[in-house]
């Protein structure tokens, strides 16, 4: 298919980031330490922390990847947005009572659930600071798709534009300057979503005019029929496990002003993230319907944003399509920084960064992570499945061994890693074997059994932490106080009870 750019669209990008920029601008006269930068000063409101978890959610993998999956296997397209509001539900229900502790990443809370060890949150910072960078990486390749499909411009160029365009306003404004400049996003992607999938119905006729890939059996159940519903609930698994597993999602709850905000927010968002299910599929079969022969399923949404509608419309999606990616770009790469800072750092040398310094040291470090997700955005290829391999290999050993140290006392740190490892190598075990992968879709499934398998094996034949609950706490404090972001547990004061898991 021919691209039939317009000048329009480089210039509608290039006002919206510099609109973005002049948030972050604004904001960054806030920015006076660590926990301002990284955390907005942990005191996000319920209408806040809600705009940014849904514009998240509502990003890359919802606007290329889940309507490119509704263009190959119609229905189950909305398979995406059940997992990711079963996700943020869970995440409520879990782990919203973690707020109270003051922790700063999840590589911290992980390690409180085995006696604070250094070990432990050592791995797990490295995992997280790479599945941070591999998130970002998929949220430039996103924006990419449609500055390349848009302009005509170089692929590899567009991912290097996307990078700078919401790293700018990140690095000039931090945390709070994503949260607010996601609320602007996700406003906008909400609404250009739902417009863009009314429209496209009203075009074929009604819901009769849609079709996919798959054919006639892409248009049951969930696209059941197409995929099989061992493929689709596996998919659905390996987003929900996405949200769970995924520090940018943590983040948010330790940047929320109390437990009830995080409560609140997470739910508002799991009932409209589970409404907006079933647009991306909508909008995906839609787009095969009127042009079975695109390049590629991610090209679905700019295609029905530029080819189908006029000019005005289809600048207005334009912005709502690229928040999608910068939405969810930005808080990443934010979380990234500060494991990198937090856990990383101290890792490495021994030493925390010093607290007057932490604002410079984060904007450094965004270079950093940015440079290094641009590089493996360049080797990757399509969204969706860079997605979901990440997901399995990386997170889901990561979320049974977080599940395990807060609900059962008895696992130990050994526990943990197994279940960390062991996750990840059954990941590529299956992805290895086509016939594996083929029958379960995604390694998400066997990937959690052998985690869980081993992280209670493992914990039974081991020790068990000898550490207190309360010990660990004040531990973590002490180290989160000497860069000023241990607001809600300083050192050398008595710490809170215990967490009940059920909290």
């Amino acid at each position: 298919m021919d691209i039939s750019p317009h000048p329009i669209y480089l210039g509608v990008f290039i006002g919206f980031v510099i609109l973005m920029l002049g948030v972050g601008i604004l904001i960054a006269r806030r920015n006076k330490t660590g926990e301002d930068f990284l955390l907005a000063g942990r005191n996000l409101s319920t209408p806040l922390l809600l705009a940014t978890t849904l514009a998240t959610l509502v990003g890359t993998g919802s606007s290329l990847g889940a309507v490119g999956f509704g263009y190959e296997n119609g229905w189950a397209g909305a398979l995406y947005g059940i997992g990711g509001a079963t996700g943020v539900l869970l995440l409520m229900l879990l782990f919203s009572g973690v707020r109270r502790y003051g922790f700063m990443t999840y590589s911290e809370e992980v390690s409180f659930y085995y006696g604070a060890c250094r070990k432990v949150k050592g791995l797990v910072a490295i995992i997280l600071l790479l599945a941070s960078i591999g998130w970002l990486g998929a949220h430039i390749m996103g924006g990419a798709i449609y500055l390349t499909y848009l302009t005509g411009i170089d692929v590899d160029l567009a991912k290097i534009i996307v990078a700078f365009g919401f790293g700018i306003y990140t690095i000039v404004g931090g945390y709070l300057a994503v949260v607010i400049t996601d609320a602007i996003q996700g406003t906008l992607l909400f609404v250009g979503f739902t417009v863009l999938a009314v429209l496209a119905v009203v075009t074929l006729g009604g819901f009769e005019g849609l079709s996919a890939e798959s054919g006639e059996e892409a248009m049951s159940f969930l696209g059941f029929e197409a995929m099989g519903p061992l493929q689709g609930i596996s998919f659905a698994v390996v987003i929900a496990v996405g949200v769970l597993a995924t520090p940018s999602f943590r983040q948010r709850i330790y940047s929320a002003s109390s437990t009830a905000v995080v409560r609140h927010s997470f739910l508002w968002v799991a009932g409209l993230f589970g409404f907006f299910a079933v647009l991306p599929a909508m909008v995906g079969m839609a787009a095969y319907s009127l042009n079975p022969n695109l390049e590629s399923p991610d090209m679905a949404f700019p295609y029905l944003a530029t080819e189908v509608f006029p000019l005005a419309l289809g600048a207005f999606l334009l912005v709502a399509g690229l928040s999608a990616t910068m939405s969810s770009g930005d808080s990443d790469a934010v979380t990234a920084v500060t494991i990198l800072l937090r856990d990383v750092v101290h890792m490495v040398t021994g030493r925390m960064p010093k607290k007057e310094k932490m604002v410079l040291y984060s904007r450094i470090g965004l270079f950093g992570v940015l440079g290094l997700a641009l590089a493996g955005a360049l080797v990757a290829d399509t969204v969706i499945g860079y997605i979901t391999t990440m997901i399995s290999t990386i997170l889901t050993g990561l979320f049974v061994a977080s599940v395990l140290g807060r609900f059962w006392k008895r696992s130990t740190a050994l526990g943990g890693v197994a279940a960390i490892v062991a996750g990840s190598a059954t990941s590529l075990t299956v992805e290895a074997v086509s016939s594996w992968s083929e029958f379960w879709g995604s390694p998400a499934i066997p990937s959690l059994l052998a985690a869980a398998s081993a992280g209670v094996v493992v914990s039974l034949l081991t020790p068990p932490t000898t550490v207190s609950e309360e010990e660990a706490l004040a531990q973590l404090a002490q180290e989160r106080a000497q860069i000023d972001v241990g607001t809600t547990v300083q050192a050398g004061q008595s710490s809170p009870a215990a967490p009940d898991p059920t909290s």
